[in-house]
């Protein structure tokens, strides 16, 4: 079972809450919850591409080897035209 949290909405955003809710033919509760589970898994996946972001910068700076865009463009694009494609070769700075 669900432990019990409680909020306190400001009355304009409890009338958007429940007239949004009422228009879906839905619960405030499912609306909100709905609302605090997108807004978590925006935030977890956030904090994830910022960890990975971090991480990838620290290999850059480890290795020195990057990518120049224009490779990294035409190689995404001829794999999304179907076409084998060998990865860029990276260079250093």
């Amino acid at each position: 079972m669900a432990d019990t949290t409680t909020i306190r909405l400001p009355p304009k955003l409890r009338s958007r809450i429940h007239a949004l809710a009422k228009q879906s033919g839905r619960s405030a509760h499912s609306f909100i919850l709905e609302a605090v589970e997108r807004h978590a898994d925006y935030e977890e996946q956030m904090r994830s591409l910022v960890k990975e972001a971090l991480a990838a910068d620290e290999e850059i700076e480890r290795t020195g080897e990057v990518y120049r865009a224009v490779d990294v463009h035409a190689w995404v694009e001829r794999l999304a035209r179907g076409q084998d494609a060998a990865r860029p070769k990276p260079w250093r700075r």
